[in-house]
């Protein structure tokens, strides 16, 4: 019988957070509990932590945080080595798992490097492509170099999709292994499209409804949502824009545009509903690793226009479940937007063939790769060296 692991998490953020990682997290952690595995959590004490328990499984350890600028509600984790040591002198985990780059994760690693614990770490987050965002382009090429001598102190780096994988060694990262994400596919169905909800959008039956899903940041490229919905809208004058989410630009982009529905943060059968409610899902970012929602969208029933990079680049077949434009080319992805809409039966084709390419991404094979992952960084050298391109692939 294979040994049951010990796995020390550590992570900025967690559920109930809304974010990417945070739901990516909370559900590798849950498959690992699932399987036996026993997992022990730090992360930064976050406000919805305040007068409510803890909870007891995964064990849970809260360290003091400061707050991340430009994300209300999120803190990063301040450096506790010290605290590692002596919990991991304690109680040695099989590996340490670093969720996030901040200094709580950098204080991880050098605490588990010191220990001879075995160290994984992953790359959720282009941070370095997200500074230009907010004015300081000039911190990209510091803050590349910083993340990969974070990474590459570790025995393995995991990365969520093939394209991220071959860009991270070609920057000069080693022990890349890439372990897919997955869909709650019982959440997110055809089946959760809600004619009232629809009603509530003014929307009639054959009235086409466009979607946005994800933060309301300058990093989410959303001037091109809303020029491409202009331009639909210029074929389509009925059709609707709805844009679930939150985020600081939310305010401003309400008063920019009164007449787009503005539905805020939404949760569970609530958010699938929004997903599946909509005919058409517009996601113009060019900072993702991954982008969850556009695995959220497909399983919904929605065909995905998307720039091809990251998960929309292994997952839309161009024609097929969505349209492809090259990153970066603005004006692809309106043209993209356009020949679904101006092509009724294209449209609903795509809609048809959405959930069925995304239906082999369920979560128990995705939770099987990760444990694969994280035992043969236990068996990798203490200090793994560039082997050249090859990339390791563990997916479904």
């Amino acid at each position: 019988m294979t040994a049951l692991l010990h796995v020390a998490v550590v992570t900025e953020t967690y559920p109930p957070e809304v974010n990417g990682v945070a739901m990516t997290l909370g559900r590798m952690v849950q498959g690992l509990i699932t399987r036996g595995h026993r997992v022990s959590l730090t992360r930064p004490r976050q406000q919805a932590d305040i007068g409510a328990a803890l909870a007891t499984e995964p064990a849970t350890t809260l360290v003091r945080g400061l707050p991340i600028p430009g994300y209300a509600g999120l803190r990063f984790g301040m450096p506790a080595a010290r605290l590692f040591r002596r919990q991991w002198h304690a109680d040695r985990p099989d590996v340490v798992q670093v969720v996030t780059e901040g200094p709580l994760g950098a204080s991880a690693i050098t605490a588990a490097r010191q220990l001879g614990i075995p160290v994984v770490s992953e790359f959720h987050t282009n941070f370095h492509a997200y500074s230009r965002h907010y004015g300081f382009a000039w911190l990209e090429g510091i803050v590349a170099a910083h993340l990969r001598r974070l990474h590459n102190r570790g025995r393995m780096t995991l990365v969520p999709s093939h394209e991220l994988g071959t860009q991270l060694l070609r920057r000069g990262y080693h022990g890349v292994r890439v372990v897919a994400r997955g869909v709650d596919t019982a959440m997110f169905n055809p089946q959760r499209r809600s004619e009232a909800l629809r009603s509530e959008w003014q929307a009639a039956d054959r009235d086409l409804v466009v979607a946005h899903v994800g933060r309301l940041a300058a990093e989410k490229n959303l001037p091109l949502v809303f020029s491409t919905f202009a331009a639909i809208r210029g074929h389509v004058p009925g059709a609707r824009l709805v844009l679930v989410g939150d985020g600081p630009e939310r305010r401003r982009l309400e008063q920019q545009h009164p007449d787009h529905i503005f539905a805020g943060m939404r949760h569970g059968e609530d958010l699938a509903a929004h997903y599946a409610s909509a005919d058409l899902f517009l996601f113009p970012s060019l900072t993702e690793t991954y982008g969850n929602v556009t695995l959220e969208a497909l399983a919904s029933g929605l065909p995905v226009v998307a720039y091809r990079m990251a998960a929309a680049a292994e997952l839309i077949r161009d024609g097929v479940n969505g349209k492809l434009a090259d990153p970066g080319a603005s004006d692809q992805f309106e043209r993209a937007a356009l020949d679904l809409v101006t092509r009724p039966d294209t449209l609903r084709k795509a809609a048809a063939a959405a959930p069925a390419s995304v239906a082999a991404l369920d979560w128990d094979r995705i939770h099987d790769r990760l444990v694969a992952a994280l035992r043969e960084a236990m068996i990798l050298p203490a200090t793994p060296t560039l082997t050249g391109s090859k990339l390791h692939y563990l997916r479904p």
